[in-house]
């Protein structure tokens, strides 16, 4: 018999998955059809599909197509940032309806929840997502979603997804998973279990820090995808033809790019620990992790580009750590091919769960020998 055709590695994939886009030149970088509109026949059709790009654009629909294959979903939605991506799933829900969130969710989502959401007749629980046990003690015969991030920003707490797959699923509770940091490269949350993904791709999906995006990607086609569809569409919450080209010029280089800033994470990570102004490396790539053990369980290939570590210090004495890096770039955002660090607790406010004494490192793609001894010279 003849062998059966095995499935494409994921570096193959990424590359395949950007082709699918209309080529009229067959040129091998596709075009960017920044038309805002389309032709009509004399009949009064629309050719090939598209009349207004608020409603649909090739460049858009290949990232789409792009994105879903790589989460292994049927359908994707391509938005103008992460946090419209995540209000599209919100705004699916109906007044009155129950959603559980991490305890430490991202703090722009508990903005989002005070100041928008709590005003629709929306209500919350939020709990350590690390223990399902507090997760089966917050549903509710209201509760229709269960909010998952694993890893956990900033603090890199774990969830076990397949776990809270099956206990929101003998509930008929829909899961969603913000799989930003592991990206499909190293997690698949739909083949875990889970229901919806979302992405910022403004990290590692772009990769380069010069775009804006947002994704949703759902395992089933149905109701909830021509919710998510119609809030795209008639609320305009859409990334332009040339934002969705750039992600879907990062996501060739995705898996490139993931390796190798997941390496260096694991190697700075395991120099920092032990080193005496440092008290903690919160990384679930280390053995004394707490849930090391279900991070590996679930994550595929390593434990991502992202670590936190806490400061032998206060505030004060963990923001001169910082201003002492010179390959580390202070900024907001991560998922860049250049290597940034970040005190949180200043950023996300007083309300902020964060320690004081918490830095958290977003790892590019330079040589990691150097990123330990610009580490070593800041630490003196």
């Amino acid at each position: 018999m003849p062998k059966k055709h095995q499935p494409f590695k994921f570096e193959t994939r990424a590359l395949q998955s950007t082709k699918n886009i209309i080529n009229e030149v067959h040129a091998i970088s596709p075009p960017i059809y920044l038309s805002s509109t389309f032709i009509r026949t004399k009949e009064g059709k629309y050719q090939d599909g598209y009349k207004y790009s608020r409603n649909d654009n090739p460049n858009r629909k290949a990232l789409e197509k792009s994105i879903s294959k790589l989460e292994n979903g049927t359908t994707g939605f391509a938005f103008g940032s992460g946090m419209s991506a995540i209000s599209a799933v919100f705004q699916s829900l109906k007044t009155g309806d129950h959603v559980i969130l991490p305890d430490d969710v991202y703090f722009n989502l508990k903005l989002l929840i005070k100041d928008i959401f709590n005003r629709w007749g929306l209500s919350f629980s939020f709990v350590n997502m690390s223990d399902i046990e507090a997760v089966s003690h917050a549903l509710t015969r209201h509760t229709r979603l269960i909010w998952i991030e694993t890893p956990s920003n900033p603090q890199l707490k774990i969830s076990n997804i397949p776990g809270i797959c099956e206990l929101a699923h003998a509930h008929q509770i829909l899961i969603a998973v913000d799989n930003t940091w592991p990206t499909p490269v190293l997690q698949n949350p739909l083949d875990l279990g889970a229901d919806i993904v979302v992405h910022s791709s403004t990290k590692y999906l772009g990769g380069h820090s010069d775009v804006l995006g947002g994704c949703v990607v759902l395992k089933e086609s149905g109701s909830l995808a021509h919710r998510i569809r119609s809030i795209q569409v008639q609320m305009g919450a859409i990334p332009s033809p040339f934002d969705c080209w750039l992600v879907s010029r990062g996501i060739q280089t995705l898996h490139l790019r993931i390796t190798k800033q997941t390496e260096n994470a694991q190697k700075l990570a395991e120099w920092l620990d032990g080193q005496p102004r440092v008290n903690r490396v919160l990384y679930p790539g280390l053995k004394d992790h707490p849930d090391h053990a279900i991070a590996a369980q679930q994550m595929i290939g390593g434990f991502g580009g992202m670590l936190s570590l806490l400061i032998d210090g206060d505030e004060i004495k963990t923001r001169a750590v910082a201003n002492k890096l010179q390959l580390f770039t202070q900024a907001t955002s991560l998922g860049g091919i250049e290597s940034l660090v970040e005190h949180r607790k200043s950023v996300e406010g007083s309300e902020s769960q964060t320690p004081n004494n918490l830095l958290r490192l977003s790892l590019g793609i330079e040589h990691v020998e150097d990123l330990i001894v610009d580490w070593e010279q800041a630490l003196r």
